[in-house]
Order: C-alpha cells, then structure tokens, then sequence
C-alpha cells in the first residue's frame, strides 16, 4: 500500500491510527508512507508503478493496481447555466444547512454537497428534506456523524478525536479499555484493539468516541446516541451493561476517564 501522506489515517484519532498500522503490518500488509505515485503502465498482466519517497525515485511491480486518492462532485452539465443554483469551484452544489440551494424549493443531498461523502449521512439528508418539504422543523447533527473502516479489525468513531481538541485549546480527560480484558472478546478469540473515550475536563461532556477492533461501528453509534442527548463520561459510566458483551468495553473506557474502571488499572492524573 502506498499512501503520499507521512501518516496513517490521519481523519482517525492518532492512538487508533497507531493501533491500526501496527495491526495491518503485522497482518502481513506492506504500508509504505510518505510514497508519492508519480506514474504507473501497464505491462502484460502486471501493473508497474512509479513513486518517490524520502530515497528518491522507486518502482514496484503489482498484479493488480486499485487508485484511491479521494473522490469528488460529477455536477458537470447536471445544471443549466443559468439555473441559478451556486456551484463552486471544486463542483459542489452550495446548500445551507437544510440543504436548500439558492434557489427556493430546489434541494440537493449526498456526496454533491458539502460534508462526508458517506451513504448513511445522504440518506439522513434526503429523509431531512422530505420533512421539511413536509413543513416539520427537522434538522441534522453534522457533528455526530460515524465514520467507519470496515477493515479487519474494525475502525469507528464519532466526534472529535485528541489532536483536533488538543489543537482547539480544549482541556480532555481520556478513557481506553482494551479488549485483551473483554471476556467477551476473550470468548470470540478477537481481542485486538481498544475503545477509547474523550470527555471535557471541565463538563465531563463526552467529545469523541473512537474505537479499533470487533463491532467498533456498533460500539461508536452507542457512543453517538449518548451524545446526541449530551451524555457525560459519568453518565455512560453510572449505566449498567450486560454482561458479557463487547459493550463493556465502552462501560469501562467511560469509567477510566475520571479513573474509575474497574477491570484495568487506571492511570494517575498528572
């Protein structure tokens, strides 16, 4: 895999983009960062790609080749010119935060407007539309939406990880429970990873949910149901799980964050 930036998905939180190389490599995967593709040809059934790293100028040989460096708008001639719907320079149609264009009573969804390109924040907008066109006052949390790597094992989160806190000026207390001491994760042999919680050191309002390892989507949309009703650490922490059940990992990420889990040895404040 060669990836241009010098970090590993860098979108994630740093601890779990950490987690995640160190796992993938050792899956067998050969991560190559801060490799710049500068060309690739087709040679018979063989596909040879040119990149430059901090060695300089390298080639490597593969039987297949899958280009992934993002994806953008097709809104070419999707409009006429004078439609009056705004469209920016990188093809976005610009809507407000109802998804409404300049236009009265034209709206536009999905990976054509601003925000993630992903299915599931699409298909919340579509449905926001309807209801509003409906005349209810129905609006969407941009903040709270999960993103997903369905990779093995599995990446989440929802909110804001560390670093962008840390770069906001925002003052984090931070909760991990690995699942090496899941039971239940014990039981399905899948104990690689963690969840790991960030709550404001002032509030305990829980800011982020990001988790590494088995049901991480299902665990990290528990976290966003918290936080859509601005949950505290407590809150999630005074809450009783079932037992056993990969939950509990979330149960004791929230209880580590004001040093209170249980089935791990909390860290010392500082």
């Amino acid at each position: 895999m060669l990836e241009a930036l010098d970090t590993f998905l860098l979108a994630a939180d740093t601890a779990v983009s950490k987690e995640a190389l160190k796992t993938l490599t050792k899956q067998g995967l050969d991560i190559k960062l801060g490799a710049r593709v500068t060309g690739s040809k087709v040679n018979g059934e063989e596909v040879v790609v040119t990149y430059t790293d901090k060695d300089g100028e390298q080639t490597i040989t593969f039987d297949k080749l899958i280009v992934a460096v993002g994806r953008r708008p097709v809104t070419n001639d999707l409009l006429a010119s004078d439609s009056g719907v705004n469209i920016d320079e990188r093809g976005f149609i610009h809507v407000d935060d109802h998804c409404a264009t300049t236009v009265p009573g034209v709206y536009a969804i999905g990976d054509v407007v601003r925000g993630m390109m992903l299915a599931h924040k699409a298909s919340e907008e579509g449905i926001m539309v309807v209801e509003r066109i409906k005349g209810h006052k129905t609006q969407m949390n941009y903040d709270l939406i999960p993103s997903v790597i369905y990779t093995h094992p599995e990446i989440a989160w929802v909110g804001k990880n560390e670093q962008q806190l840390k770069a906001e000026g925002v003052e984090v207390n931070v909760g991990t429970f690995p699942f090496a001491a899941s039971g239940r994760a014990m039981a399905a042999n899948d104990t690689g990873g963690f969840v790991k919680v960030i709550a404001d050191a002032k509030t305990d309002r829980v800011l982020g949910v990001h988790v590494i390892g088995p049901s991480a989507a299902e665990l990290v949309q528990q976290g966003a149901i918290g936080m859509e009703f601005g949950t505290s650490a407590e809150d999630l922490g005074m809450m009783v799980f079932s037992h056993p059940t990969l939950s509990e990992a979330l149960h004791e990420a929230a209880l580590a964050v004001n040093g209170g889990a249980i089935h791990i040895a909390n860290r010392k404040k500082r």
